[in-house]
């Protein structure tokens, strides 16, 4: 079985179990909540509950938070509710906006904030959009909707080739989008073919293949990508510097005797953040690379740092 299989075979008991509990006249919120969690500044870590570790705190979001992720000032939360739906809300829970209600028989994942400034000099807008996967009859696609929209209509997101001699981009199985940079960058992943991908949505909204690899997110500075591939039969963390030419794709954990997955950039760019079956470990930059692994915390689930 797949680290991503028993990921989501234990998110679909742990939701069992809540049902059960409701079904029995007991509050989802009777449950033991997570105590006090010693985590670095700024890390977070949602685990498919209500409840968020938020600055070594349980904080009851009043909802069932699904792949939360933060804007980049830190005010805002978006995730993927209980009901499916793309919700956005104040750092504990409060003041949640149905941004976009997902219209049924469609399965909403992994939002992530599209935020860049305007620039009046080439006459493109300002960019505040939340870009998430939807597997729609089958098929999984890039949409996005406003950020601050309340029941937006979300829209296809194009994906088109820097490289004509490439041929067409995949439309479909595309998932797992995370934008970074300054002029909104975005990089996915495709299921079919196992590649990351990278997406230009500033001038010519064109993009194209990376390298082989899954769960990949841009750093904030939009020149390195962090991603997943197998080595020897368990998942290790690559790094993928966008400046460096050749050679520079680098395995950042090379002795990883277990599952590394689901990696987010610190917002200075220095740790990576990631996931194991024992806990949320980091891997911070050195002078020759990227240091060896350190647990930040025993509580398992997905790693998202608030500035």
């Amino acid at each position: 079985m797949s680290a991503r299989l028993r990921r989501r075979t234990t998110a679909a008991v742990a939701t069992g179990v809540a049902a059960l509990l409701a079904v029995a006249g007991v509050s989802a919120t009777a449950t033991a909540a997570p105590a006090a969690v010693s985590v670095p500044h700024g890390l977070t870590i949602s685990d498919g509950t209500r409840h968020v570790i938020v600055g070594g705190k349980s904080i009851d979001f009043g909802t069932v938070v699904r792949d939360l992720a933060w804007n980049p000032s830190g005010t805002k939360a978006a995730f993927i509710d209980g009901h499916g739906n793309l919700v956005v809300s104040d750092p504990d829970g409060s003041h949640r906006v149905t941004a976009a209600a997902n219209p049924g028989n469609q399965t909403w994942s992994h939002p992530t904030w599209q935020v860049a400034a305007a620039d009046r000099t080439n006459g493109i807008p300002a960019k505040n959009n939340i870009i998430f996967a939807a597997k729609i009859h089958g098929s999984t696609v890039l949409e996005s909707v406003k950020a601050t929209s309340n029941h937006g209509k979300p829209a296809r997101i194009s994906l088109n080739s820097d490289d004509p001699e490439a041929g067409a981009l995949p439309k479909t199985n595309n998932t797992w989008p995370n934008a970074g940079g300054s002029y909104g960058t975005s990089v996915y992943e495709n299921t079919h073919n196992g590649e990351v991908y990278i997406r230009d949505d500033y001038l010519r909204q064109q993009g194209g293949a990376l390298t082989k690899g899954s769960e990949p997110a841009l750093a904030p500075d939009g020149e390195e990508v962090v991603f997943v591939r197998s080595v020897g039969g368990h998942d290790h963390l690559f790094v993928d510097d966008l400046t460096a030419g050749t050679n520079a794709v680098k395995d950042i954990t090379p002795h990883a005797t277990t599952d590394y997955t689901e990696p987010t950039w610190s917002p200075n760019g220095k740790t990576i953040a990631f996931r194991t079956p024992r806990g949320t470990y980091t891997v911070t930059k050195t002078a020759h690379g990227f240091g060896s692994p350190v647990k930040a915390s025993s509580h398992t689930g997905l790693p998202a740092y608030r500035r």
